[in-house]
């Protein structure tokens, strides 16, 4: 076994115990959450939660993706652990949040956070502030 192989191995065997240990932390409706959760990283675009129902990682009839909601009681504080401990540490993260081109003129920041300016893609439209 090459090193290549052997690092590959070595994430996905990470993955799938992450996968395991949130999986875990999901509490009731667990299966139906864990596909919900898999839809919304797959899909690229959802604009409705029903959207998120019909993904082909969703294997459930649609009203299941609502009853997970009602019926689900995750571990949320488990789980922020678990995702937060994912973070690399030593380099600077960056968190996606509203990742829209619209300025918020008004939003307030902390200090040591900054803007990174992405112009929008809309074909024709030129980017904000040109």
């Amino acid at each position: 076994m090459n090193e290549q192989t052997s690092a590959a191995n070595m994430q996905l065997n990470n993955l799938i115990e992450f996968r395991t240990v949130a999986y875990t932390q999901l509490g009731n409706a667990r299966d139906a959450l864990f596909e919900l959760t898999d839809a919304v990283i797959l899909m690229s675009r959802v604009n409705s939660f029903a959207e998120l129902t019909l993904a082909p990682v969703f294997r459930r009839k649609w009203s299941s993706g609502y009853e997970a909601l009602q019926d689900g009681r995750p571990d949320r504080k488990a789980l922020l652990r678990l995702y937060v401990g994912q973070i690399p540490t030593g380099a600077r993260p960056i968190l996606a949040g509203d990742h829209t081109a619209w300025p918020r003129v008004f939003s307030s920041a902390l200090k040591e956070r900054t803007v990174e300016h992405q112009p929008t893609s809309v074909p024709g439209n030129p980017p904000y502030g040109g």
